[in-house]
């Protein structure tokens, strides 16, 4: 356990010089078995840094998941910031995985003039677009082992914003979910509870490419104990109490489909993510739901999630109870049921 979670000595972070941030690092990086860790303000900072650390000084493309969180919801950072091309494969609607066939036929050296090299697969634990899927670490050692072994020098990074979610969900250490991986994104916010921060975690030489990348899209930070001290009190403090959420994830999820509502994975819900889409003759219209659901119950909750606009999101942290979940359930059967 780190002993900075109630202090935190400040210094400069640019130049490596606070104390707490660094001690913060060095547990993460134990936690996820590897060398060496960086402390970023936010997860998408994390990933970017992370990619650019793999993809510097070639034409490259990156291997990523159509549904993805990079591909979709990080403002498409890695092409207008990095100059990095993307190659998109749909993930599996029942495990959130790209189909190991498709990886290797996406995959291109630099031996033709036509092509950008292939230098990184991506992968995200849990899986956000998917319902909050967790990856079982087989599946990392075999792409992992896929690339090592019939790409040309590619390598592994893994979004795992919630992959504290994951280990939790399939009763395994982060370091399992993380072993075959070249570099990881580790988000402290998310259900942990930490106002912001995320740790990119891998071998030396990974993590000072993206020291450097992180200085370039403004990311160093300096006196950033203070804020870097509350993600290492929501690793010792609010890990293990991510099964709650997920409890309360599946109670709404199985809630709604004997309501009728139609839920991607018919109420078994990995973690603590629920997407739903209405019912039938449903009592208002998707434009107008979650509006409704904020005034007339206090409940935030996203929409337009899919393709056509058709899902929405519900998420269980730290911040909702059981009565949260029984006021969100309340206005969502009220409002479209009757």
């Amino acid at each position: 356990m780190m002993e900075c979670a109630f202090t935190a000595p400040t210094g400069d972070d640019v130049f490596g010089e606070d104390d707490t941030v660094t001690a913060l690092e060095e547990y993460v990086a134990d936690l996820s078995g590897k060398e060496k860790g960086l402390y970023v303000p936010t997860g998408t900072m994390s990933n970017l840094v992370g990619i650019l650390a793999h993809c510097h000084g070639r034409a490259s493309e990156i291997i990523i998941g159509s549904e993805s969180h990079i591909c979709l919801w990080e403002g498409g950072n890695v092409a207008n910031l990095g100059g990095i091309h993307t190659r998109q494969i749909p993930e599996s609607s029942t495990d959130a995985t790209m189909d190991l066939t498709s990886i290797q036929d996406m995959s291109r050296t630099d031996n033709d003039d036509h092509f950008a090299k292939t230098s990184l697969i991506c992968l995200e634990n849990t899986h956000n677009m998917m319902g909050g899927i967790a990856i079982p670490p087989s599946y990392l050692d075999q792409v992992s082992h896929l690339a090592k072994t019939q790409l040309d020098d590619v390598k592994v990074h893994v979004d795992g914003a919630r992959i504290f979610n994951a280990s939790i969900a399939l009763q395994v250490p982060v370091a399992d979910l993380c072993r075959g991986a070249d570099s990881v994104s580790i988000c402290l916010s998310k259900g942990l509870g930490a106002p912001l921060g995320s740790v990119l975690v891998g071998d030396v030489e990974t993590i000072r490419l993206a020291r450097r990348a992180r200085k370039r899209v403004g990311g160093g930070m300096r006196q950033a104990g203070v804020v870097a001290a509350m993600g290492a009190y929501a690793l010792e403090h609010n890990v293990r109490r991510l099964e709650e959420d997920h409890v309360r994830a599946r109670r709404i999820a199985e809630e709604l489909v004997r309501y009728g509502f139609r839920q991607p994975q018919g109420g078994d819900v990995d973690t603590n993510i629920v997407y739903f889409g209405l019912p039938e003759g449903c009592g208002v219209s998707k434009e107008e739901l979650c509006g409704k659901l904020y005034e007339c119950y206090g409940v935030k909750m996203g929409g337009g999630y899919s393709k056509g606009g058709e899902l929405f999101r519900l998420c269980t942290h730290m911040d909702i109870d059981d009565e949260g979940v029984d006021r969100a359930l309340e206005g969502l059967v009220q409002l479209c049921v009757g």
